[in-house]
């Protein structure tokens, strides 16, 4: 019965395919959709009986959410990133922390991808141009060729690699990382000599304290006006300011970015320049990805709620 399952608390929504595989398996509080009245009022009655947080990568678990609920053992995401919670603080409570890895990075790539050519190739002012009934009027401003660029990658995971064996046909792929670890590829230890280096600066390593920002004014400037930055990694690692001043300035050629710092809300410098392309977080965006997520996170939980192991535990 519903009432003899355990509570989860839900922070944003879910596909109903998700949702629906966890209220198999628990009580499913929609959190993100309650008024602060009705949070506290909840965590008051119940939060001796809360046990789950499952949660998206781009909100993770406050802490102070975490430390209000005694009986928390698992806040399980649903995506890879999960910088947004206290991993410190979850592992002094005993709260076993789990994402989503490997089923998305080739979306991931692929959108980084698109994201490259759309930039470059100019298809969204192009869309653009032939809906607003502009193209009788002239042609559009040329556009930068994909083949033969030199492609720089800021982080050589999962995914920076998956986005190497994509753009290795195109052209030279360098990358920067504190070790060198792929002998195909050139290696850079320091990020602002890779941008200087590259045509397309890629950003996909992990957001945490260290990366914070790292892609800031002074990458930027060794990026040069003719550089494009593409980021697919976490609003974070790249300083929205100083990347608002390149783009008004002309410092860069341009930005495609699928990730911001304070989502959804996006600087109205990047919504307004004509220099970017922008797209919602979608990059793990297709049925085939967001069921095999689905199907990680319910995993997690049944394990959990097994005392299994995690299926995907992060480390």
């Amino acid at each position: 019965m519903a009432d003899q399952l355990p509570h989860a608390l839900q922070l944003c929504p879910f596909s109903d395919y998700l949702e629906g595989g966890l209220s198999k398996r628990v009580e499913l509080v929609p959190w993100y959709s309650m008024d602060e009245a009705a949070q506290k009022a909840f965590l008051s009655s119940n939060a001796q009986d809360c046990r789950i947080v499952v949660t998206g990568g781009h909100i993770g678990c406050p802490p102070d959410l975490m430390r209000s609920l005694p009986a928390l053992g698992l806040v399980a995401i649903n995506g890879v990133g999960f910088d947004k919670v206290d991993l410190d603080l979850a592992s002094s409570r005993s709260v076993g922390v789990s994402n989503t890895p490997d089923v998305l990075t080739e979306d991931v790539a692929d959108l980084a991808v698109g994201l490259i050519i759309a930039l470059r190739r100019g298809i969204v002012a192009g869309d653009a141009h032939v809906r607003e009934g502009k193209w009788p009027g002239g042609d559009m401003a040329l556009g930068r060729k994909v083949s033969g660029a030199r492609f720089g990658i800021i982080g050589l995971g999962r995914i920076g690699r998956a986005i190497a064996a994509r753009v290795a046909p195109f052209g030279e792929v360098g990358y920067n990382s504190r070790t060198a670890r792929a002998p195909d590829y050139r290696h850079f230890s320091a990020i602002t000599e890779l941008a200087e280096w590259a045509d397309v600066l890629i950003v996909a390593c992990a957001a945490n304290t260290e990366t914070a920002n790292l892609v800031d004014a002074e990458v930027l400037q060794a990026l040069g006006s003719e550089g494009v930055l593409v980021n697919i990694s976490r609003g974070s690692v790249v300083d929205e300011q100083a990347l608002c001043d390149a783009l008004e300035a002309g410092n860069i050629n341009g930005a495609a970015l699928d990730v911001f710092a304070n989502e959804p809300h996006v600087p109205e410098a990047m919504r307004s320049s004509s220099r970017t392309v922008l797209t919602p977080h979608v990059a793990s965006a297709t049925v085939e990805t967001r069921q095999a997520m689905a199907d990680l996170v319910i995993a997690n939980v049944d394990a959990f709620l097994a005392g299994e192991d995690l299926t995907t535990p992060v480390t």
